[in-house]
């Protein structure tokens, strides 16, 4: 982390960097590497956490509830990631909107340590409330500190910054996971918390090196509207809250009560959205053309979502339940295998990114169709190769690990295929009125992927069966085949952006 004395590339003037880069972008590296820290390491632990007996330590859940949960919670960050946008650039900016995501964030996992269900639910919405505003926002912040567009080193830096968040979901499930499942379940939310706490140190001691346009709101809202939102906020909540109090003193409620209307909600929104950007007058024929073929991506991405964001809700309790917890003689607890997506990205970015340069410079890189067909294929054979796990696990028997190593590895390259994709492709097909809003757009996609998955648990289809894994399998591949077909009608839709 040292810093170094050298010339930015422009050749400005000498400023202190890091590697090569400015100040700032180390605070914001640590910010965000203990920020995904906290975030996967409560994650690794979240449904198994569920899913435990009381008698040892957990809540007892049913397996249906618990993937419910999980989908669910999931869903939100991702739904929140809109309004947080919004927050930052019109209410607070990007600078404020961190600072209060992460404090809402750390809040919410020591209320996850505390050994109480109520406790732990509302620490539940305060972590996924937090993560929706802090991951709108603190990406934002990077782009602040190279003020120059052409900035040659502004690709680099994002790149750097990712790799913070890889090295924090890498990390987490390996120690995090440890502590929670062989000392404390609560212990180990706890250790969230500390991660969260530390990021937000290296934060706050980074403000005299963050630029002076994150501290900035770009689209103040007026005084008169915000006073008028508010008055709508509490009103509504007020109404929510009269209605959870009406179930609650009935006698009637439940956990149903909360995650009906939340997945009702994840299915709906996204699609009101979509639907309303699309039939935005103001938009012209070539964005009305962009945002049809966008449409396409987006129902894929989300299919795509759904299976892959199971890593931590099905794929954890096949782990728990019908894989061996040990290799090579070296016994480790089943949160580890939520370490190996992270790995795999780390040492399969590079190459992915030198491949397709590679292929781009012979003229032979895929479309952007195909790498999204091809992703859909392979997270689909990834389900195929669980479903065959799935059946070899049946009785008492016990796979080996590397049966979901394999399922990990192939997940990952599809996500390789999908998701740097999708953010680059967003960006070019986004109306220019919608420019800002658009990657709040993609991120819905992960919403609506993963409440479907809750709404398949609501309804109770069963997650332990082949059933559950091949049909899913089918329907990701089928989508891939259909994408790949019918490139030739969707391309141009595209309206040139290849």
């Amino acid at each position: 982390m040292a810093s170094s004395l050298t010339k930015d590339p422009a050749g400005l003037a000498a400023e202190k960097t890091f590697l090569g880069h400015p100040r700032g972008l180390a605070n914001l590296f640590m910010t965000e590497m203990w920020e995904r820290y906290s975030f996967y390491g409560m994650r690794a632990l979240l449904v198994l956490y569920l899913a435990t007996n009381v008698a040892d330590g957990g809540l007892g859940m049913k397996d249906a509830t618990a993937v419910a949960i999980y989908s669910v919670y999931n869903a939100m960050v991702y739904l929140l990631a809109l309004p947080g946008g919004w927050l930052g650039d019109r209410v607070w900016g990007a600078r404020k909107a961190t600072a209060v995501a992460g404090v809402v964030i750390m809040a919410g996992h020591f209320m996850l340590a505390v050994p109480a269900e109520l406790s732990f639910f509302i620490g539940l919405a305060f972590i996924a409330a937090g993560s929706g505003v802090l991951k709108a926002n603190i990406s934002t912040m990077v782009g602040h500190l190279y003020p120059d567009k052409n900035d040659p080193r502004r690709d680099g830096g994002f790149t750097i910054f990712y790799m913070g968040i890889n090295l924090g979901a890498f990390v987490a499930p390996l120690t995090i996971g440890w502590v929670g499942q062989t000392v404390s379940w609560h212990l180990g939310f706890a250790m969230a918390g500390v991660g969260m706490a530390i990021g937000l140190l290296f934060f706050f001691l980074g403000f005299r090196h963050l630029s002076e346009e994150s501290s900035r709101v770009p689209d103040p809202l007026p005084a008169a509207a915000r006073s008028a939102i508010v008055r709508k906020a509490l009103v509504w909540l007020a109404v929510a809250a009269g209605a959870y109090a009406f179930v609650g003193l009935s006698g009637a409620f439940s956990i149903d009560w909360v995650l009906w209307p939340l997945t009702i909600l994840g299915l709906v929104l996204p699609a009101w959205y979509l639907i309303r950007i699309k039939r935005d007058k103001d938009l012209s024929q070539v964005e009305q053309s962009r945002m049809s073929g966008y449409i396409w991506f987006f129902v894929a991405a989300a299919v795509f979502w759904a299976i892959y964001d199971q890593t931590g809700s099905t794929l954890a309790l096949f782990a728990k339940n019908d894989t061996q917890s040990a290799l090579f003689g070296f016994g480790f607890p089943e949160s580890w295998f939520q370490s190996l997506n992270p790995l795999f990205v780390m040492a399969l970015a590079p190459l992915f990114a030198w491949m397709w340069v590679a292929l781009f410079r012979r003229g032979k890189e895929p479309s952007t169709l195909s790498k999204f067909a091809s992703a859909l294929v392979l997270i689909g054979g990834s389900f195929g190769v669980m479903m065959i796990a799935q059946g070899m696990a049946s009785g008492d028997t016990k796979v080996s690990p590397m049966w979901l190593v394999s399922v990990y590895f192939i997940q990952t390259v599809g996500e390789l295929c999908l998701s740097p994709v999708g953010l680059s492709l967003t960006t070019k097909l986004a109306p220019q009125k919608y420019a800002s809003q658009m990657m709040g757009v993609w991120f819905l996609a992960v919403t609506a992927g993963d409440s479907v998955i809750a709404l398949l648990q609501l309804i109770g289809a069963p997650t332990d069966t082949q059933a559950w894994f091949a049909s899913q399998g089918v329907v990701a591949a089928l989508a891939g085949v259909a994408i790949f077909a019918w490139r030739r009608k969707v391309k141009p839709l595209m309206g040139g952006v290849h």
